[in-house]
This record gives structure tokens, sequence and C-alpha cells, in this order.
């Protein structure tokens, strides 16, 4: 899958992936292999992509986290990898440091 100019996912299925590995595959339903985290160009493309995840029977085990500057989504897929996929505006990004 091409992502973009430079990222692109390879989708393989577990008798394929393990045809190449070296170690044993993670059970990533039970155990946290990993976090995948994907940029996108605006708040709308975030929400496309978990809504489509979703479609294709991924979860969302949390709701949308707004921090103001960035809006992030996670959607877990059929394996139960992690995806973060976000979108930040860096025009609101804080830029004095706030003291407790």
């Amino acid at each position: 899958m091409v992502w973009s100019d430079n990222i692109f996912v390879m989708l393989l299925t577990h008798e394929k992936f393990a045809s190449f590995a070296t170690k044993p595959i993670a059970d990533t339903k039970s155990k946290l292999a990993g976090l995948f985290s994907l940029s996108t160009d605006s708040v709308d493309e975030v929400n496309s992509i978990v809504r489509n995840g979703l479609n294709a029977g991924g979860t969302e085990p949390n709701e949308l986290r707004d921090y103001g500057f960035m809006q992030q989504r996670t959607i877990e897929d059929l394996d139960g990898h992690t995806w973060e996929v976000f979108y930040m505006d860096l025009s609101k990004f804080p830029t004095e440091q706030q003291v407790g």
C-alpha cells in the first residue's frame, strides 16, 4: 500500500510474513508489539482513515484525543496492531511554556 511518496506499507498474510521472519510472530491481540503513527493533512482525512478501518473490521480502543494543535484517533487492525492516525496544525502549537 502506498501511503505517500516516502511511505510504503506491506500488508501480508501470516503465512507470507512467517516465510521470511527470523523470530516468532508476536500475538498482537494480547501484547503490544509497536505503535504505528500516520500523519495526515487534515482532521477529515484522520476521520476517513479510521472510518474505513472500522468498516473493514478494525476497532477503536479509545475516543478522539484533541490537544488543540493535534487531533489523534487510534485504530486496531484485525491482527491487533495499533495505528495512531493524527493531524497536527503547527500554527496552533503552544509557543509559551506554561508553569503550573
